[in-house]
């Protein structure tokens, strides 16, 4: 994009009105335009606005890592019954996000309910933790766990009404 076709973009939409207001015909103009780029305005040291266009990168190509070294990682959670009143349920599906930082976050569905919370290693231990999760309906849990890897590790999980689940991380 050349800076006369900049120019063009913002005087267009400077002139373009209706009642009083700008209408989208500049930014329709310009998204067809620049399809490939960003407009992004900054202000110079006079005060005056100034744009710059920044090119996207191709399709396809992956992301840098954010600062502080590993991605966070998606895990299933598995929940299978392990006294009688868990029987009822069956196997209950939930996910925890590893967010590599010794914290996750806590999803699963239980009767109808959605729990959410937070998954923490014990101080002192890589490998061990606690999870916890509430819903809106006053339905929560507690879990303990120990991980064989970032991706994949087991515990037990107990419910306020007094089921108690054998809990399985990862695939």
């Amino acid at each position: 994009m050349s800076v006369l076709d900049e120019r063009e973009i913002i005087n267009m939409n400077k002139r373009t009105h209706l009642f009083g207001r700008r209408t989208g015909v500049g930014l329709v103009v310009a998204t067809s335009i620049v399809s490939a780029c960003y407009v992004v305005p900054t202000t110079g040291p006079d005060g005056t606005v100034q744009y710059s266009h920044y090119p996207l990168p191709p399709a396809g190509t992956p992301l840098p890592p954010p600062a502080g070294g590993a991605t966070p990682a998606t895990l299933t959670v598995r929940l299978y019954p392990s006294n009688e009143q868990a029987t009822h349920t069956g196997v209950v599906s939930g996910s925890v996000t590893n967010m590599m930082t010794g914290k996750g976050r806590f999803v699963v569905n239980y009767l109808g309910e959605v729990l959410s919370g937070e998954a923490t290693r014990v101080s002192n231990e890589e490998k061990r933790g606690v999870a916890s999760a509430y819903s809106s309906g006053g339905m929560y849990m507690s879990c303990e766990y120990q991980m064989n890897t970032p991706h994949q590790g087991a515990g037990t999980c107990s419910f306020a009404n007094g089921a108690k689940y054998q809990m399985h991380i990862g695939n």
